[in-house]
């Protein structure tokens, strides 16, 4: 990228994106052979006709389609995304998985994720390197250990509490090694041996002690809540998003938005591990929760949308064969369940920058904003499978990643 001097003697990076469909997310519409002037990796003008300075880096984009850099706003990137078969590994070797797993993401046009959970605060000690500019990877928000009840899904990784205070220090402890999330775990799940999905794990005065503390902090919370008691107790303790959500009434949903909750319902999950099942080594008794479950799922998403809750976009990926570069799938899965494809890029992109906070620096390519892009050899909003290939990924106004 060429550099020229700013009329105050320092140095400004200038690009300019040419010959591109640009999808804006707020207005819903396209600009047709539209170009995004940018300088010091925000973004400076948008449109049909712009020019750029003499010396300015320009690039052709040749026709494709540019929306803003998708969120994938639950990833363990800690995990394998194998069988979901527990493993006996090395902090140093998770290390160097998590960030294979973050370059994979940024080529396939993911620039901003929200980590769900690893073990030994490693996402947060990645989320420290990238701030500093250590590693190349998404921007990210991360949860450190996710707190979960003695035994509860998730205990394997997560801090076990019991009781409001220790679930009060638990969160506590969290925010001190840096999370700018809570994960807390309503409910049991699909790949923990021996809990129920529906069931719901930690109680309502435990859940609204750890949210308490989240809140005082200036942090946010979010909760793994698949059964409708759980979540009931988790909506009522105060959460800011629900994760999976495989069972929701018209309650839920109206509190979700009276309350401005988010609900991230990560429908690539159980696909994957109905997909392959047991043939691929999933165990078996995450196949059959999922067999339970799946359709149950599917619709409340399916009513979700129709009432009217905020959703965004998010994997779950990491667990079985639900792997890095496949976030746009999950905007297929939306589609396929009755969202329009320009729906479904708004929650990989502007939904999800206001879940994370950050709606007003990202998520729409929009003067002011970061310049993170994403850019597809054809138009997702003709067939959203064209989130499935990426050609290009901008971050920062910098090209970090070309499909040759």
């Amino acid at each position: 990228m060429r550099s020229v001097k700013s009329h105050t003697g320092g140095i400004e990076m200038v690009t300019l994106f040419k010959n591109a469909n640009v999808v804006d997310v707020v207005n819903e519409t396209v600009i047709s052979g539209g170009a995004v002037l940018v300088e010091n990796g925000i973004i400076k003008e948008v449109g049909a006709n712009i020019s750029a300075p003499e010396s300015a880096d320009v690039v052709d984009l040749g026709g494709k389609t540019m929306i803003p850099g998708l969120f994938n706003c639950h990833v363990h990137m800690c995990s394998d995304a194998g069988t979901g078969v527990s493993e006996t590994i090395s902090d140093a070797a998770i290390t160097i998985r998590a960030i294979k797993n973050l370059t994979t993401l940024l080529n396939s046009g993911v620039t901003y994720i929200r980590d769900a959970g690893a073990t030994n605060y490693i996402d947060i000690d990645i989320h420290n390197a990238q701030q500093k500019g250590e590693v190349v990877a998404p921007e990210m928000q991360t949860s450190g250990r996710c707190i979960c009840m003695t035994g509860g899904h998730g205990y394997d990784t997560g801090r076990e509490a019991d009781g409001p205070d220790e679930c009060r220090k638990a969160a506590r402890e969290q925010l001190r090694a840096g999370a700018n999330w809570i994960k807390l775990m309503a409910t049991g799940g699909v790949m923990t041996k021996g809990v129920e999905p529906g069931s719901p794990q930690l109680t309502e005065e435990e859940l609204r002690a750890a949210i308490e503390e989240a809140h005082k902090a200036g942090a946010k919370t979010f909760s793994h809540a698949q059964g409708m008691t759980g979540i009931k107790n988790v909506l009522r303790a105060g959460i800011d998003s629900i994760e999976h959500g495989f069972f929701m009434d018209d309650w839920c949903f109206d509190f979700m938005k009276e309350h401005n909750v988010f609900f991230v319902p990560t429908l690539a999950a159980p696909y994957w591990i109905k997909y392959y099942g047991t043939d691929a080594g999933i165990p078996d008794f995450m196949v059959k929760k999922v067999e339970k479950t799946i359709e149950a799922h599917q619709d409340t998403f399916r009513r979700a949308h129709k009432a009217g809750v905020k959703i965004a976009l998010g994997t779950d990926a990491g667990t079985p064969f639900n792997k890095y570069d496949m976030t746009g799938f999950e905007a297929v899965l939306m589609v396929e369940n009755g969202m329009t494809p320009m729906e479904a890029i708004q929650c990989g992109t502007i939904n999800a920058a206001e879940l994370l906070s950050v709606q007003d620096t990202h998520g729409s390519i929009t003067p002011g904003k970061k310049a993170n892009f994403a850019i597809f050899e054809k138009d997702p909003l003709k067939d959203i499978h064209a989130l499935l290939d990426c050609s290009m990924t901008v971050l920062n106004g910098k090209v970090v990643f070309e499909r040759r």
